[in-house]
């Protein structure tokens, strides 16, 4: 089976894409679609994805988009790899909980396409776009680390002693906050937890830095 992921480097939800595929050891490939040279707009990929956005994951005859979709289907089509989300309605919607908070309420307010808006047609400057998207950053992290910090089911990852849907999510954000220097102190759990993911192999090799089309 052909598997390849349409991607870029620094996009958060490819990244979590990236992570996911190599926590359950599915080999692909990569394609750029370089999100700053206007390359998702193009005819040929939004034939892949008429919403014109990265990833797109082909998987077989499947074309799959939209990160949290296709995080749920490889761990639904995929079963015998290692799960991403855990056993149980309660536990399995906390960790649905916890991945929203990322990439249904802080990224899509700071992803590329806001950014470009903020600074084009809405003229911000640099400074007040970095505020707005520290601000919002700020918000979802202060809800984040009392989720993370009052909950036993905590552990050395978002949700017990192994990485899995939660995770996903947050490293990437993580990733781009300190991009923006955002002071991540106020979060110690959000950073512990970080630190636990990068010292494993599937996270260190989704990083930015060691994709192909890194700038």
């Amino acid at each position: 089976m052909t598997r390849v992921l349409h991607g870029y480097f620094r996009s958060s939800a490819a990244y979590r894409v990236r992570i996911a595929l190599n926590l359950k050891g599915l080999e692909h490939d990569q394609v750029s679609v370089h999100l700053r040279k206007g390359e998702q707009r193009a005819a040929a990929f939004l034939a892949l994805n008429p919403q014109g956005m990265v990833p797109a994951l082909a998987d077989g005859d499947a074309m799959l988009t939209q990160s949290p979709a296709i995080l749920e289907y490889l761990d639904e089509a995929y079963p015998e790899t290692p799960r991403l989300l855990p056993d149980g309605p309660v536990d399995r919607a906390r960790v649905r909980a916890l991945a929203a908070a990322v990439a249904c309420d802080i990224h899509p307010l700071n992803n590329l396409r806001v950014l470009k808006y903020i600074q084009g047609p809405l003229g911000c400057t640099q400074e007040a776009m970095i505020a707005w998207y520290n601000h919002w950053i700020v918000e979802g992290f202060m809800a984040l680390e009392a989720m993370l910090a009052g909950d036993s089911r905590t552990g050395r990852f978002c949700h017990g002693d192994s990485p899995g849907l939660a995770d996903i999510c947050l490293v990437p954000q993580v990733f781009n906050s300190a991009r923006h220097a955002l002071d991540l102190a106020p979060y110690p759990t959000i950073l512990r937890i970080a630190e636990a993911c990068g010292e494993l192999e599937a996270f260190q090799t989704a990083h930015p830095s060691r994709q192909p089309d890194s700038e």
